[in-house]
C-alpha cells in the first residue's frame, strides 16, 4: 500500500472518495438526510445605499444549521445587525428542517456574541490557531 499526500487529486478520485463516504453513511443510517438536500446560503445586510455592511455564510444539512462565517463592518458593529442576521439565518434553517445550529469561533472573535444569542459552549480546542483557541457552540432551534 502506497500512502501519499495529494494536493490536487483528479476529479474522478475526489468523486470516488465523496461517493464512498456517502454510500457508507447511507448504508449505516437508513433515514439520513441525503447530501443533495444540503442548502448553502448567505444572509446579507446592506445600508440604504446598498453597500454591504455584514453577512453570514451558512449551510443547512443533517438537520443542522452550520454557520461558517459572520462578518459585520466596523461602522455597523453594535447596531443590532448581527442579531438580526442570526435570527434570519435561524428562521431559514427552521423553515428547512433544521433543529440544531453549530458555530465555531476563535478566542478573538465572537463567542460572547453567540452566547448572548442563545448558543451554548460545547468545547474549546486550545492553541488553535497557535496562541489562541477555537470555541464550538450549539443552539437548539426547535
Amino acid at each position: 500500500m502506497n500512502i501519499e499526500i495529494e494536493r490536487n487529486p483528479s476529479k474522478a478520485e475526489a468523486d470516488l472518495l465523496r461517493r464512498g463516504i456517502k454510500a457508507f453513511n447511507e448504508e449505516t443510517v437508513r433515514d439520513l438526510e441525503p447530501s443533495e438536500e444540503e442548502k448553502r446560503f448567505h444572509v446579507m445586510a446592506r445600508d440604504g445605499e446598498g453597500s454591504l455592511q455584514g453577512g453570514i455564510r451558512a449551510t443547512c444539512y443533517w438537520n443542522t444549521l452550520h454557520i461558517e462565517l459572520l462578518w459585520i463592518s466596523e461602522t455597523a458593529r453594535g447596531s443590532g445587525i448581527g442579531r438580526k442576521l442570526i435570527q434570519k439565518a435561524e428562521a431559514f434553517a427552521r423553515d428547512n428542517g433544521c433543529e440544531n445550529a453549530l458555530v465555531e469561533t476563535t478566542s478573538w472573535q465572537a463567542r460572547p456574541f453567540y452566547e448572548k444569542n442563545g448558543y451554548n459552549h460545547m468545547a474549546t480546542l486550545p492553541n488553535r490557531p497557535k496562541g489562541h483557541s477555537s470555541h464550538y457552540l450549539k443552539k437548539v432551534l426547535i
